[in-house]
């Protein structure tokens, strides 16, 4: 037995059957053709900020666009991902600069955000 006999998802287009038992269907892709999953996610941030009657005011990509991010912790997982990009002749930007600390933002425990409590009223 040969799978294209038992395998019925070999149609470049959905068939009619799968057609009728389908209530909407799209394809999107981005405009270079080259990354779907980010493209899904951009699709799909936009559609839930929107109700269907506008364009919803959003970027079409992130600080890291369609790159991929790695999140070194330690000095050895860095030199870790430095030598697995130069094994697959990857490119890649540290964007931190080598800088490994994890820092509090400088408005962190400034301000309360809780109202200060001025006591029962009599």
């Amino acid at each position: 037995m040969r799978a294209h006999e038992f395998i019925a998802e070999d149609h470049a287009r959905p068939t009619p059957r799968q057609k009728q038992s389908s209530r909407g269907l799209n394809t999107f892709w981005d405009k270079t053709r080259t990354d779907s999953d980010y493209t899904l996610n951009r699709v799909m941030m936009a559609a839930a900020a929107t109700d269907g009657t506008f364009v919803p005011d959003i970027d079409d990509h992130s600080w890291s666009g369609n790159d991929r991010t790695a999140h070194p912790y330690t000095q050895q997982e860095q030199n870790m991902l430095k030598k697995a990009y130069q094994a697959v002749g990857a490119a890649y930007k540290d964007l931190n600069h080598g800088d490994l600390r994890s820092m509090e933002l400088e408005t962190t425990n400034k301000v309360s955000p809780v109202v200060a409590f001025k006591g029962y009223g009599r």
